[in-house]
C-alpha cells in the first residue's frame, strides 16, 4: 500500500537543515558510510563529466553515499540527455518546416523539457537547487563557527 502525505526527508538532511520541525529524529535510520560511489563505466561521457563535477562536493557535505549510486547516476544521465537536446536546439532551432510546408516543433524541445523535469527532481533530492540548498546548514564536523550559546544548547559546551 502506498504511503500518503509528504515523502519523508532523510535524517541527515533534517540534521543539516537544523531540524526545523523539531520532531524527534529517526535514530534507527540506516546510516551508510559518507563516501561517494565510483562513477559507473556505462554512463554517457557527458554524464561522467557531471559526476566528476558534483560528486566530491556532495560527498564532502555527507549527502552522497555508496548506496546513492543509482539515484546519482540517474541525475547525471538526465543531465547529459537534457544537455544533448539543448545543444541540438541551439544549433538547429526549435521549429522546422515539414516537407508538406507546415512548421513543426522539433522533438528535442519536448525531450529537453522531460529530462529537465527529471533532473530537477533528482537535484532536489541531493540539495542541488537554490531552494533545496537554502534549507541545508552544512556542518563539516567543526564547531568553530557556532556561537557559544548554540553550542551550549546542543550540549557541546558546559
Amino acid at each position: 500500500m502506498a504511503q500518503r502525505g509528504r515523502k519523508p526527508k532523510p535524517t541527515a538532511v533534517k540534521e543539516l537543515e537544523g531540524n526545523p520541525g523539531k520532531r524527534s529524529l529517526n535514530e534507527l535510520e540506516p546510516k551508510p558510510e559518507r563516501k561517494a560511489p565510483r562513477c559507473p563505466t556505462w554512463l554517457d561521457p557527458a554524464a561522467k563529466k557531471e559526476w566528476r563535477r558534483v560528486a566530491s562536493q556532495l560527498e564532502e557535505l555527507g549527502i552522497l553515499t555508496e548506496v546513492d549510486m543509482a539515484a546519482f547516476a540517474g541525475y547525471c544521465e538526465a543531465y547529459a540527455r537534457w544537455k544533448e537536446a539543448e545543444e541540438f536546439i541551439s544549433k538547429h532551432g526549435t521549429i522546422v518546416k515539414t516537407p508538406s510546408g507546415y512548421w513543426q516543433q522539433v522533438p528535442q524541445v519536448s525531450i529537453a523539457q522531460t529530462y529537465l523535469k527529471i533532473m530537477i527532481k533528482f537535484c532536489e533530492q541531493f540539495g542541488l537547487t537554490p531552494s533545496s540548498r537554502s534549507r541545508i546548514v552544512a556542518d563539516k564536523g567543526s564547531n568553530d563557527y557556532l556561537d557559544p550559546m548554540e553550542m551550549m544548547l546542543r550540549g557541546e559546551l558546559k
